[in-house]
């Protein structure tokens, strides 16, 4: 039964993916990369909220109140959201009125080709990091009710997202969005009132949540310390980790694909600000979910699975609690979320591949024909390192944040100056960059394995007259050995006061560069 259902999920998704593949066949580069800036508003919000609701954010948001705290749970969801409302607010007009095709452009034209192909490559990682986390999650979600090893999961699946990526490009992505997030709002609906009823209602969920987690009860962390959970190092990290996924939703080319695919500014901005607040809105389906999961009277042996992978409480949470024809809608909320995300990531890092690499860097007027097939080279090149490193973690919410740390300390200061400081220049930009990396691998890396070089703690009490409140070793997690320390806030702020000041001592020596508007895409000849 539950293959019957996936085989027929992921048959509709290539159909509709190949429909819609038609009205890029004949067409420009514009209709392959971003829909021939034709997509009307309502599927331009769509398959925004889509591409942000993937699976990180459902299975993040159930384990992360699961495993410690209700502000830990929302804060990915709320997080991203904000930052699709902002985005909307600040960048989107500006990006689409210039014309551009990818989030590369801009560098391009304000730093140079070849920097700003340096710039294309934290980009690039953080959709490959991005579209593996999107695969652990749908591992997780679908190896269970199909008995099946997760790796043989994540493959088959993936297969069919690449194939209707490489179909028809934007138009085939944002059509099966659309699809996929009617299936994600139906699903989790349909779920809810069954694991509500089999914990005893959610009032009784969420009282025992608050009883047995006192401090941990609140949507955010509280002003001031408070107990043992909520110390000085957990405040301030989790401000630090906000403040990481607001800014550092931004810089994505999935997002900046979505908003240059709009007709004109003014919808690029409203339908940004809409998908945000979609965003945030969806986010309370898979937190209550993750305080019911909580209440309920797990096996010891389940428990203890997922005490090791709490990733899994979403989706044992539709196997344990719900009837089987929930189950297949439950589960197929969670396959369309990750698949909807998976195929927007893949596209979107394929794009910048294709335009800004092959056609202009090594093959500048690339034909259309060629163009398509190095775009579709480069989907399946994509979804392999995707598979391959979705293989290796299976932490779903570190995969979440790794991306958005990635962008934010590296990427952000870079947009925000080439779009709206006309003294910046590309030595400013180097140096911005090559500081802000330095001083963000000094934090380390746990999900890598790669322990920190930098003693931020210990700078900085070397620095306070009295130290470090609760002394250095209170700002390193015991488990892991990572740094509570906001580094990746300190590492993006030097970043950002670097640049525009590096430009202006050396604008002699590099004047800065004006941001001129691109024609739009066309089909080289």
């Amino acid at each position: 039964m539950v293959w019957m259902v996936l085989v027929g999920l992921f048959g509709s998704f290539l159909l509709l993916g190949w429909l819609a593949a038609r009205r890029a066949r004949a067409g420009t580069a514009a209709d392959l990369l971003v829909a021939g800036r034709a997509m009307p508003l309502w599927l331009a919000t769509m398959t925004m909220t889509a591409t942000w609701v993937d699976g990180g954010y459902l299975l993040g948001t159930a384990e992360g109140a699961y495993r410690t705290s209700l502000a830990s749970g929302i804060q990915g969801g709320l997080c991203f959201g904000l930052s699709l409302v902002l985005g909307g607010i600040f960048f989107a007009g500006r990006m689409r009125r210039l014309g551009f095709t990818t989030l590369i452009d801009p560098f391009e034209v304000r730093f140079g080709k070849s920097w700003a192909m340096v710039l294309f490559l934290p980009a690039i990682l953080a959709e490959i990091f991005w579209s593996a986390e999107l695969l652990v999650a749908l591992g997780a979600t679908l190896a269970g009710p199909l008995g099946y090893p997760v790796g043989v999961v994540i493959l088959g699946s993936a297969l069919v997202v690449v194939a209707y990526t490489m179909m028809g490009g934007m138009w085939s992505v944002a059509f099966t969005d659309a699809l996929q997030l009617g299936l994600v709002v139906i699903g989790l609906l349909a779920a809810m009132p069954f694991i509500f009823e089999a914990v005893g209602g959610i009032g009784p969920a969420w009282n025992g949540y608050l009883a047995a987690r006192a401090e941990r009860g609140g949507l955010f962390p509280p002003v001031s310390p408070a107990g043992d959970f909520w110390t000085l190092p957990a405040v301030i990290g989790w401000w630090d980790v906000s403040l990481m996924l607001v800014l550092g939703g931004i810089p994505w080319n999935c997002y900046f694909q979505r908003v240059l695919a709009c007709r004109t500014p003014a919808r690029a901005r409203w339908h940004s600000i809409i998908a945000g607040g979609l965003t945030i809105g969806l986010t309370l389906p898979p937190l209550l979910i993750g305080v019911a999961a909580f209440h309920y009277p797990w096996p010891a042996a389940l428990r203890e699975r997922l005490g090791e992978q709490a990733a899994e409480v979403l989706p044992l949470a539709l196997q344990q609690l719900t009837p089987p024809l929930i189950l297949l809608m439950g589960t197929g909320a969670i396959m369309a979320a990750v698949t909807s995300s998976f195929s927007s990531s893949i596209l979107s890092a394929a794009s910048m591949i294709s335009w800004n690499g092959v056609s202009k860097l090594f093959r500048s007027g690339l034909a259309m024909r060629h163009l398509r097939w190095v775009l579709r080279l480069s989907i399946l090149g994509i979804g392999l390192m995707a598979v391959l490193l979705a293989l290796r973690v299976r932490s779903v919410q570190s995969l979440w944040f790794l991306t958005s740390d990635l962008v934010f300390v590296l990427l952000f200061p870079q947009l925000l100056w080439a779009l709206f400081d006309p003294r910046a220049n590309r030595i400013g930009s180097i140096v911005a960059f090559l500081v802000s990396l330095f001083l963000r691998l000094g934090g380390g890396e746990p999900l890598f394995g790669w322990p920190p070089w930098i003693d931020y703690p210990g700078l900085l009490a070397s620095l306070l007259p009295g130290g470090l409140p609760g002394g250095e070793a209170a700002w390193v997690d015991a488990g892991s050995g990572a740094l509570l320390f906001p580094y990746k806030t300190i590492a993006a702020s030097i970043g950002l006061l670097l640049l525009p000041v590096v430009s202006r001592l050396t604008a002699r020596w590099d004047p800065p560069r004006p941001l001129r508007s691109l024609t739009p895409v066309t089909d080289p000849t």
